[in-house]
Order: C-alpha cells, then structure tokens, then sequence
C-alpha cells in the first residue's frame, strides 16, 4: 500500500470537521497585530487579537529586540538545563517574581507548557488529588490527564460543589491535593471567585494554583493577576502569567516560592526537553514588564473601552453572557448563524472570531471579543453600528 493511501483516512475526517463547521482556515495578517489590522487583504477593526494593552508593534519591545540580538545573538542552541539559561533568561525570571511578590519564578516556552509541566510534575502520584473548574483552559485539561493523580472536575465556580468535593474520600485519602482554577476564563471572560476558592483550600489542606494568562497586564495593580486583585498573593501557591497576550511576545512563567522553582526545573517535562527563548523574546519580556509599571494608564484605558464596548452591545440587545473583563462574548447560540455573523461582520470591516462547539457548550456558540487599551472611540463606535447592523440582519437582535 502507498504511503498516500496509508494516509486517506486524513480526506474523510477533514470532510467530517468541513460538514460540523470545524475545519480551520488560517487567517492572513499582512500587518503588526494592531487595533485596525489587515487580515487576508482587507483592512478592519481587529476585536479578536490577545493584544490588551497594544504592545505588539511598541518602539520600546522592537528597540528591546533588536539589542538583545546584537548582543546576545538568535538564540541559545540549548535546552535551559544544559547550556540554554543565559543572565538575560537569569534577569527576566528575577523581574517577573519582583512583579508578582514572590520568591522566584521561572519561564517555560508557552502557556500551554508551563500549565502542562505543573500539573504533571506535582501531581505526580496515583494517591494525589486534582480538582480542576470545568472550563478551565485546554492546557489545564491537558495537563492533568498527564498527572498520575486522581482528577475530579468542579461545575464551573460553584464553592458548594468544591466543597463537596474536598470532603470526599478521595481527598480525605489524598497525599496532596492541587484546586486549579483560571484566573480569569478566556471564553466568558468571567473572574474565579478566589477568596472563596482560598477559604475553602486552607480549611482543606489544598494549595492552589491559579492560571492568569488573561488577568496577566489586565487585572491587579499594573497588571499583576488576579491573586494581588483579591490581596490574596501569599495565599495563592502556584501563579501562572503568559507572556503572549498583554506581554505581547511569546511564553509562560510560574512565580512561587524557590522550592517550587528549584523542583519544576529539576523535574519539569516541557522545560528540560525545549530549547530556551531566544534572547529577543526574553528582552521584549522583560521592556513590556517596564511598561507596565511605568505607564499604568494604559490598563486604566483598556478597561475604560471594555465598559465602552461592553454597555454598547447591550444596548444593542445582544447577550454578553458573565462576562466582568474586555473578554466579551456574544452569544448566538447557533454554530452557523455564529458563523455566519463572523463572515458578515468581516464583510462590513469588523474581525471578530466565531467560538462553536465543541469549544464551548453546544448551545453557546458566539463572537468572542478582545478590545484593547489601542482602540479609540471611533474604531468601537465602528464596529458596535456594525454588529447593530448585522445582528438584525441576521435575526439576532431586534
């Protein structure tokens, strides 16, 4: 048999994901990521990048970059462990943990791999317990089935059923017992009620590990996550940032304590086994860490056209669903007319990406929207008389 037919199988699913409207077409963008971006040829308002506080295409980043590589050069060739930790990886990791209020921290490659590397690194035993919210990020899901541990899935912020779930045998038996939860959920844009979680984990022997990759530059004073929001930093164990959306350049962090750091990249899996950052990613890191602390205005004017944006569309009569962060869905509930409306607003010059099932819930299909610190009044006054025009077109409002 040929190697293209020992492959075939590839033409039948793809027609499968085609037929549930899950076949992914990659967009084009021909521009920086910017508030008014050109995606695939056409210039629009851009409601659909993690680009909160318009650091992407900033001078200081760019500048930050371009030295590093004059003097660090590309990259390191090298895992961290091995000979890939160079002073200006050392620098960055020290910075993040002043940030944040902690002892330490250290950088993983992405998000996704430094909620993989927790989970499995610490939840290492058939006798540890992991409690995870039920609409926690992929990479959490992902992590724990990784983990050896037993794993119990909480609805979604109900204390009641957490705490149920820490009465348990499973947890009376336990060796250790981990509540993960996101800081804040990326699909509703909905905060985890932490004082809550924490109450319950200190009565219950657990520790907590937050994921803050959408609190991270959003949340907390200039930006510092969730945990510093609530006063709740030296009662949170496990802090994970991005460096990807408010950082704008590529990567993830924990900060806790140095035993934690000590341990994870001792044992940690995704940190070991990938090559470090190059140094022009590191050195954008840690220029938009800077900004952060410097100019705190920006976040000040990313939540002021979140409120702007959101109260717009609810005039409008659209359902934004839980929605307390710029994360601000809007539910359709229909994965074609979702669809649908994406297609129709990006005719009419607005981008703003269709979320389905199985993504979200079936019956939840959306419009998920990301406004950033970028926007100015005329681009949101823009797109809401487009998502106006749209959504009656297509039924959705009145």
């Amino acid at each position: 048999m040929t190697a293209s037919k020992l492959m075939s199988f590839l033409d039948e699913e793809n027609a499968q994901l085609k037929a549930e409207g899950r076949l992914v077409k990659l967009r084009l963008l021909e521009t920086a990521q910017k508030p008014v971006s050109v995606i695939d040829g056409k210039k629009v308002v851009n409601l659909t990048s993690n680009n909160y506080l318009d650091l992407a295409d900033h001078p200081n980043l760019k500048k930050a970059a371009k030295d590093a590589i004059d003097r660090w050069g590309v990259g390191t060739a090298a895992v961290r462990p091995i000979i890939g930790t160079m002073t200006i990886h050392d620098d960055l990791e020290k910075k993040i943990a002043k940030f944040k209020g902690t002892e330490a921290s250290v950088v993983f490659q992405s998000g996704f791999t430094v909620n993989v590397a927790c989970c499995q690194s610490l939840m290492s035993s058939e006798k540890d317990l992991l409690i995870s919210d039920e609409l926690n990020h992929a990479s959490i899901i992902d992590g724990a089935r990784l983990a050896k541990a037993q794993r119990k899935v909480c609805r979604h912020k109900d204390m009641k059923h957490l705490k149920e779930l820490l009465e348990g045998p499973e947890s009376r038996a336990a060796r250790r017992k981990m509540i993960v939860t996101d800081g804040v959920f990326s699909m509703d844009g909905d905060v985890a009620p932490l004082p809550e979680i924490v109450a319950l984990a200190e009565k219950y022997e657990a520790f907590v590990m937050v994921d803050d990759a959408h609190a991270s530059g959003v949340m907390g004073p200039n930006g510092r996550g969730t945990p510093s929001f609530f006063n709740l930093t030296d009662k949170v164990q496990i802090q994970i940032g991005t460096l990807s959306k408010a950082i704008a350049a590529i990567g993830g962090y924990v900060a806790g304590s140095q035993s934690l750091r000590d341990y994870l990249i001792s044992v940690g899996r995704p940190f070991t086994f990938s090559s470090s950052h190059p140094p022009s990613v590191t050195a954008t890191c840690s220029a938009a860490i800077d900004i952060l602390l410097n100019e705190p205005q920006r976040i000040e004017k990313l939540w002021e056209n979140a409120k702007l944006f959101k109260e717009g569309l609810k005039k409008l009569g659209f359902d934004t669903g839980a929605s307390e962060t710029p994360i601000t869905p809007v539910i359709v509930g229909d994965t074609a007319k979702a669809q649908k409306f994406s297609a129709r607003l990006f005719e009419e010059g607005v981008f703003a990406l269709s979320i389905c099932y199985p993504i979200v819930a079936r019956g939840r299909d959306r419009l998920r929207t990301i406004v950033t610190s970028g926007h100015t009044p005329k681009d949101l006054e823009f797109a809401l008389e487009k998502f106006g025009k749209v959504g009656r077109e297509l039924g959705i409002v009145k």
